[in-house]
């Protein structure tokens, strides 16, 4: 049987089937866990075992938190940053951020602006 009719035959299989399907493919008793969630899991294991796991890059980046720097700073917020012997000061506003009367739409904008290259925003200003 192939992995497509092993993923098909999951949504046809009872709690308890579930449960079976968890014990012979993990090798433990399954969790206390909704079929939907058993399924999942099962699902997941099978495609892994067809198609290998994914990259630990992958893994980490999908335990990052989700929110950003530039969400998290309030408006009235001034980050001051010394690139160049130049002194950059910015102000967080509810639309974005401010520099020397211009408006930007992220800390990455504002990062590239005044190096010249692509950075990391919150990197550049030492959020990270």
């Amino acid at each position: 049987m192939g992995i497509d009719e092993k993923l098909a035959r999951l949504a046809t299989l009872s709690p308890a089937d579930l449960r079976a399907e968890w014990m012979q493919t993990y090798k433990v008793p399954a969790p206390k866990l909704s079929p939907d969630l058993l399924r999942l899991g099962i699902a997941y294991r099978l495609q892994e075992k067809v198609y290998g796991s994914i990259p630990i890059r992958v893994a980490r980046s999908l335990t990052r938190p989700t929110t950003s720097a530039a969400r998290t700073i309030k408006p009235g917020t001034q980050l001051v940053r010394s690139w160049n012997g130049r002194t950059i000061d910015v102000l967080a506003t509810d639309d974005g951020f401010l520099m020397d009367g211009e408006s930007y739409r992220s800390l990455s904008a504002i990062a590239r602006h005044v190096t010249g290259t692509a950075w990391s925003g919150p990197r550049f200003f030492g959020l990270n």
